[in-house]
């Protein structure tokens, strides 16, 4: 390489560097997540606030109930939307279906060239899965490109990688340290290295069905111009390792058997998974690409999506993950997803009225509920446990004035219902994995409740402390083997939505 070939690549890492942390607040400022709150966000709520506190001390229980009463709507209205996507997904005939044959029937000439985008940092343990799962993909070697996308001071995976042989199979490509150190500014980075015409993400513990590719291609000849991601289901390996992983495995059942599916069948935007988003590189030029200071920078992308008039469908196709075994180190993880999911929000909400007119009134709402609704509803959960827990131990006078009969009726049937009817889904959602073993995990749900109020109270208390924090979660925990094409294939063909 010459001096001046030398000073190129220099200068053209410097500016893949600089767009991969600038480019979306550069071009699209209204859509980045580097400031949290704009100020008449910041000053709404505060306003709020203040009138909130100032009615609480003149007027308690009046406050107290018109509080109470506004919460048990949104409960109510949240939890019959949510059954309402539960019934449309029950049926399966929204999601994309490949069968091997028509996946086997593309000809290599006919597919097109193809990035894998795998970030990882400090997971030397993963390195090994990641080529055995590169490995198996069923895709024509001179058309796909696999970038491993390491920090470049993270010496420990480096080495683990060039230990391993990962230069066989995939490219390294080493990111210069910059902050926010997240996920989505190392993709962002990868994304300027790469030379496919569909790009999607894995992690590095990923093992995706080995014909996932094919079927995306098969998926986009199938699907209407204008799809823009394919987003294929996830599940775990590691579902029957303890009590919760089990739930985190029903958690995934019913989100990607059942609610995608529903979502995609109302047009309203759709959530990505962190992973296995196959997406059309034209449309991520179009749209900005991921958000680097947004840590469920798969979410907020999945709306600008539905925004930008694109759509989502959800593929048949299944990728194993390493579910979390520690309680730690999932409260880390779905805490940076409530405060994610938060950050999404207050992004897009910073332009209600064009927000309303791309998505429809129903796609608005359903938003709403979804990036809103969920991380505020598991943070209220606490707050009615222990107003429940009050009138247990006695004080039921207070409880009595808080709940007159016209919110305590609606709010019992609130806590009747939408316990039973939250059960019966994950019980469904259970027998949709054919694993026996997830039936104590469906009818023991509320515990996991527990563990989700914790951690959507630690996100919204991060979202103001330091927004764009990415909290490492770490992986490695199962102990399991790395599972075999055939495994993978026998979970993606156990993951159908069909009851």
């Amino acid at each position: 390489m010459t001096r001046e070939d030398d000073t190129y690549d220099t200068e053209f890492k410097a500016a893949a560097l600089h767009d991969a942390v600038n480019g979306l607040r550069e071009k699209h400022p209204m859509s980045s997540a580097s400031v949290a709150f704009y100020p008449w966000q910041r000053n709404l709520l505060l306003a709020l606030l203040a009138v909130g506190i100032v009615c609480a001390y003149f007027f308690p229980i009046p406050t107290l109930v018109a509080v109470t009463l506004f919460c048990t709507i949104a409960y109510v209205w949240t939890l019959a939307d949510r059954l309402i996507l539960f019934f449309r997904g029950l049926d399966g005939s929204t999601i994309v279906s490949i069968s091997d044959e028509d996946a086997l029937a593309l000809t290599d000439d006919s597919l097109p060239p193809y990035t894998i985008l795998v970030p990882a940092y400090n997971e030397p343990e993963v390195v090994a899965d990641l080529i055995a799962a590169m490995r198996a993909l069923s895709y024509p070697e001179e058309k796909l490109q696999v970038l491993l996308l390491l920090e470049e001071d993270d010496d420990v995976t480096i080495d683990a990688a060039n230990a391993a042989g990962v230069g066989d199979v995939v490219t390294i490509l080493l990111v210069p340290p910059a902050d926010p150190r997240t996920k989505p500014k190392a993709c962002n980075y990868g994304l300027h290295f790469s030379t496919g015409e569909i790009v999607t993400i894995y992690d590095a513990e990923d093992h995706p069905d080995p014909l996932q590719l094919r079927r995306v291609v098969a998926a986009f000849d199938r699907l209407p111009d204008n799809t823009a991601c394919v987003q294929a289901k996830l599940a775990f390996h590691n579902g029957t390792q303890n009590l919760l992983t089990a739930w985190f495995t029903a958690d995934y059942a019913l989100w990607f058997g059942f609610i995608l599916p529903g979502l995609m069948r109302s047009d309203s935007p759709i959530p990505l998974g962190g992973t296995s988003n196959h997406l059309r590189r034209s449309v991520l030029d179009e749209i900005g690409s991921w958000d680097p200071f947004n840590v469920t920078e798969d979410a907020d992308l999945g709306v600008r999506i539905a925004e930008s008039g694109y759509r989502t469908a959800v593929l048949d196709s299944t990728t194993l993950e390493e579910a979390n075994s520690d309680a730690i180190n999932w409260i880390r993880q779905r805490s940076r997803w409530y405060k994610g999911y938060l950050q999404t929000w207050l992004v897009h909400m910073r332009r209600p009225v064009g927000l309303w007119r791309g998505l429809g009134a129903v796609g608005f709402f359903r938003f709403t509920a979804l990036m809103a609704g969920t991380p505020l509803i598991a943070c209220l959960n606490m707050v009615f446990w222990l107003i429940s827990l009050a009138w247990i131990l006695g004080q039921p006078q207070v409880i009595q004035e808080e709940f007159p009969a016209y919110v305590y009726f609606p709010a019992l049937i609130s806590l009747l219902f939408g316990n039973v009817a939250v059960l019966y889904m994950n019980l469904i959602a259970c027998r949709e994995t054919r694993n026996s073993a997830l039936l104590i995990a469906g009818l023991t749900t509320p515990l996991y409740w527990v563990m989700m109020s914790i951690a959507a109270i630690k996100g919204t208390y991060q979202l103001i402390r330091n927004p764009s924090y990415w909290e490492k979660t770490f992986h490695g925990l199962s102990g399991a083997s790395t599972p075999t094409a055939t495994e993978t294939d026998a979970a993606s063909s156990n993951s159908g939505a069909a009851p």
